[in-house]
């Protein structure tokens, strides 16, 4: 499906025809949301779905023990909270990482707008589809790999779906703590700041407060033992 301009290009709205696109907007109240607003909460029903129409979010999880990690981050253009809308309860909280903006929906509007629309019926199942194949993604590597591995992996991963380029390289696009690195990775804290020193010494990387540039694409590539034809499709895509 061809991708249309103004929306990064691996989101839902990105995949949709115009018309679908604003038609789905046009279904709901639109909310601007602080930093620190909680969307959806772990446990809650689900009844309700957001289109990030600007801003970014963070999906996160408490385990059993009690312990939060880092599930995904979403961007302008993407859906949350579409995946309980049945009424099961929520299986992650989602919450703002800075001033957003979103489109909420009722889920039994947003279902009615999938059956008269085919296009966006097959754009959803795509766009669900690769949530969850990242999601695989991730769990094959951090059994198959060593942690320095993962984290390539993940940066290179992030970069494909949110990086936008800098005078220094191409940024994450992303602001993710170096705990929450290392939750999507199964790592500690300290771990990632030994795996990121490591990289920039190896000039791959360059970090700052909430921030990876990848100063040397081709060289992280081949550092995650990934093939050298790989590398451009990890660079940010318009």
């Amino acid at each position: 499906m061809r991708r249309r301009p103004g929306w990064p290009s691996e989101t839902f709205l990105a995949r949709l025809p115009e018309a679908s696109r604003q038609e789905l907007l046009g279904l709901g109240p639109v909310h601007a949301h602080p930093a620190g607003r909680v969307l959806v909460r772990q446990g809650d029903p689900g009844t309700l779905l957001y289109v990030i129409a600007h801003g970014l979010v963070k999906v996160t999880a408490r385990t059993e023990n009690g312990k939060e990690s880092l599930l995904a981050v979403r961007v302008r253009g993407d859906l949350v909270g579409d995946m309980a809308l049945g009424g099961s309860p929520r299986s992650a909280t989602v919450t703002t990482c800075g001033p957003t903006t979103t489109c909420v929906i009722k889920g039994d509007v947003f279902l009615a707008f999938i059956c008269r629309h085919p296009p966006a019926a097959l754009a959803w199942n795509t766009f669900t589809g690769e949530r969850l194949r990242w999601a695989n993604q991730r769990r094959l590597e951090f059994a198959g790999y060593d942690s320095d591995v993962c984290l390539a992996r993940l940066l290179l991963a992030l970069l494909a779906r949110h990086g936008r380029p800098t005078r220094h390289g191409m940024d994450l696009g992303v602001p993710l703590t170096q705990p929450e690195l290392g939750s999507l990775i199964g790592a500690k804290e300290s771990t990632v700041q030994k795996i990121l020193r490591d990289l920039s010494v190896r000039g791959l990387v360059r970090t700052g407060r909430r921030r990876v540039v990848v100063t040397d694409v081709p060289g992280l590539t081949a550092f995650a033992e990934l093939p050298p034809s790989s590398a451009e499709n990890h660079r940010a895509k318009p």
